[in-house]
């Protein structure tokens, strides 16, 4: 699978603001084995343009081509097939159903889109240090271990891209090289692609590419 990008700019932006990107307004292409890594500040797009990619909104100029595919042409059900055996995503904002375990967050994620085996859940959660956490609900889990919770949840579906926007804001160092260490353990197993989006080069990150937003 490729993703191909073709003159995108967000509709809100003014076109000064995207002269000098490396992302928006050019032609690019993201192939499955790759890890890009986008680096900008606040306000330049990191979560549209994930958004963007993921069909979650459609307010930019320029095409999105799933392989030969325009995204802006998906209905809903073609979105979520996609979605269900291409497309991972870890969101900024996590959504997790925080009145549910940890748990259950996780194995609803499994089963809807199986990949994994129950027993891997276990395994990841004692590796990013939130074993104790499983049968607890999200809403008393700190805003660090939700972020763990959602790197997880987002591993136990097939994909061959993993979309994180900034997934390590709230992770002190030691468990974000832990985390990202699964990530991209798993991509490398799945010969699938990250892009990561954040607000400064992360050197642990092995991307073949930096696009600077």
């Amino acid at each position: 699978m490729q993703i191909f990008l073709q003159q995108v700019v967000p509709d809100f932006f003014e076109i000064d603001k995207a002269t000098d990107s490396q992302l928006w307004n050019q032609t690019l292409s993201f192939s499955t084995g790759e890890n890009v890594h986008i680096v900008a500040p606040s306000g330049s797009g990191k979560t549209s343009f994930i958004h963007f990619l993921y069909g979650l909104r459609k307010d930019y100029s320029g095409k999105i081509l799933y392989d030969n595919n325009d995204i802006k042409s998906f209905d809903a059900e073609k979105f979520s097939t996609w979605r269900q055996k291409s497309i991972s995503i870890i969101f900024q904002d996590l959504r997790l159903f925080t009145q549910q375990t940890v748990l259950q967050n996780l194995e609803i994620k499994r089963l809807l889109s199986p990949y994994h085996k129950e027993s891997r859940i276990t395994d990841m959660a004692k590796r990013l240090g939130i074993e104790s956490k499983l049968s607890k609900l999200c809403s008393t889990c700190s805003y660090g271990e939700q972020q763990r919770i959602a790197i997880i949840r987002a591993l136990q579906q097939p994909f061959d891209f993993l979309l994180l926007d900034e997934p390590f804001s709230h992770l002190d160092e030691n468990n974000r090289q832990k985390a990202m260490e699964l990530m991209q353990e798993e991509a490398t197993e799945r010969k699938a692609a990250i892009i990561l989006t954040d607000l400064k080069k992360i050197d642990y990150f092995q991307a073949e590419r930096v696009l600077y937003l």
